[in-house]
């Protein structure tokens, strides 16, 4: 009966490390999930202002001249 208890208590003892552990991961999780939200907000601004850049520089190409868009056809 005690060899029961005592490996009931050791199963338990177990189960209180691995959830001790399991709150540790999940925490550093949690703070690796913050940074990569923030990293990706800082990509997705810069990816806007990149765009926002070639649509300007696009925008001052010439156009192309009407006979040579004629002959290509």
């Amino acid at each position: 009966m005690i060899s029961e208890f005592e490996l009931l208590a050791d199963k338990v003892s177990r189960l209180a490390e691995l959830t001790h552990t399991l709150r540790l991961e999940n925490a550093a999780l949690r703070r690796a999930a913050v940074e990569h939200a923030s990293d990706n907000k800082d990509l997705r601004e810069r990816l806007q202002l990149a765009a926002t850049r070639v649509e300007g520089l696009l925008a001052q190409l010439p156009s192309a001249p009407q006979d040579v868009e004629k002959d290509a056809a």
